[in-house]
């Protein structure tokens, strides 16, 4: 089995041949992922702890906290209070957290059928939304109580939809049939 590296920088042609590009510096890259998480107005320092870390162990990098950027009385949250956390993969650590994206974790979400293809933006980019962190073989299974969400962003240099498309099933997230 080939890595996600290994397909876009020596066998391009399969992938020349579907976009219907013939120069090679035209065909659309990977550029980054990122990998954000919301926490909500936690007031509880060891949950927060906690996703940190979990998002320390899934990417391998430490994530980012990212402040409120408003007060908001209602919420009771005040303006730099954290609500999320998030981190930006590039290079080597990005083709190794989109190998085990997958080829190990989207085959662990319970009843899967693909992703949806309306999830590509009009500059390229894809997003998928997990419900539970839990997919991850990084994650131990005897904190079950504290679950999480994130959200994946696949930033590509795609200039629309069928290129980010063609080049998302090249690397072989397995895309619903539209």
């Amino acid at each position: 089995m080939k890595s996600i590296k290994e397909k876009l920088t020596k066998g391009v042609g399969a992938l020349k041949k579907e976009l219907g590009i013939d120069n090679v510096m035209a065909l659309p890259k990977l550029v980054k992922v990122i990998v954000g998480s919301g926490v909500g107005s936690l007031k509880d320092k060891k949950k927060l702890e906690l996703i940190a870390d979990r998002l320390v162990k899934i990417t391998g990098q430490k994530p980012s906290v990212r402040g409120a950027k408003k007060s908001v009385a209602s919420f009771k949250v005040r303006q730099g209070d954290p609500v999320g956390y998030m981190t930006t993969l590039r290079g080597n650590r990005m083709y190794g957290f989109l190998d085990k994206l997958i080829n190990v974790a989207i085959p662990r979400i319970r009843d899967f059928r693909g992703l949806e293809l309306k999830s590509i933006d009009k500059m390229g980019n894809y997003t998928i939304g997990l419900k539970e962190h839990t997919v991850f073989p990084e994650t131990s299974d005897e904190d079950l109580k504290d679950v999480f969400g994130m959200a994946i962003t696949i930033n590509t240099t795609a200039k629309n939809k069928k290129d980010a498309e063609g080049l998302l099933r090249y690397i072989g997230l397995p895309i619903k049939k539209s």
